[in-house]
């Protein structure tokens, strides 16, 4: 299970595969990233061992399929760190976000599967979904995760877009996502940009709960950019009762 600290250097550990992906603050809206891996990033368990390691007369043909998945995610996951790093140094700073948030993918779900966290996903009612809110203001992001905890959905928050795409590369992702537009290191409309360029995040809800505009940030609202913009300050309420009705109607 990936695991976000939220300190001054966020780190991304992945237990049962012995990685950490650090992400770095640095001057303006540049980001820097580190890893520490086995060369490789592999893994030398008895699921996904070198047929030198394991006779694979050992293995049933469960486990055959299984270990073979299993490879095709880490080297997904360690082509992706490789092809970020090589964006970062090229000032390719969306590119190689949007590149890390595939590795994390990757490696989240090997994680995940070793760990014995496989349990296929339970279908969901509107109540029950679960919404993102990314906010860099600490009290109001409190405040608005608390109502809609109370409001019967789970939550998570992220204080800015940085945090927020590693949230999204979880496998359990959220529904809906509803971010602030001015925020440090990366903001809303860099966010929506990525979401939207990434057909792994198919599906996901956008709302903006700002109190910028839409042409401030170049975001349309609509299937490229978000799918409601609610000003501040909002009626919670009312917000509670749009996010329910978007679900529903994604879901029908």
């Amino acid at each position: 299970m990936l695991v976000l600290s939220r300190g001054v250097k966020e780190k991304i550990v992945f237990p049962n595969l012995g990685v950490k992906v650090e992400i770095l603050r640095v001057a303006g809206n540049r980001v820097r990233v580190g890893v520490d891996a086995p060369r490789d990033v592999r893994v030398l368990r008895e699921e996904i061992a070198d047929e030198d390691d394991l006779s694979a007369e050992t293995l049933s043909e469960t486990a055959r399929k299984r270990r073979h998945a299993q490879r095709n995610q880490l080297n997904t996951a360690s082509l992706a760190l490789r092809l970020m790093e090589k964006q970062i140094a090229a000032g390719m700073q969306d590119d190689a976000m949007g590149t890390l948030h595939k590795a994390l993918r990757s490696l989240d779900a090997i994680d995940a599967e070793l760990g014995g966290d496989t349990l296929p996903p339970k279908k969901k009612t509107p109540e029950q979904c679960r919404a993102l809110v990314v906010e860099d203001n600490a009290n109001e992001s409190e405040l608005l995760a608390g109502y809609l905890r109370m409001s019967g959905f789970a939550v998570d928050v992220a204080a800015d877009g940085v945090q927020a795409m590693v949230q999204l590369s979880r496998h359990d992702r959220p529904d809906a996502v509803l971010l602030d537009m001015n925020m440090p290191r990366m903001n809303g409309g860099e966010t929506v940009r990525l979401i939207r360029r990434d057909p792994g995040f198919e599906g996901v809800r956008l709302f903006a709960v700002t109190g910028s505009s839409p042409g401030e940030f170049g975001v349309p609202v609509g299937p490229q950019g978000v799918d409601r913009w609610f000003t501040k300050p909002i009626d919670p309420a009312e917000l509670v009762k749009e996010l329910r009705g978007e679900l529903i109607a994604s879901t029908s």
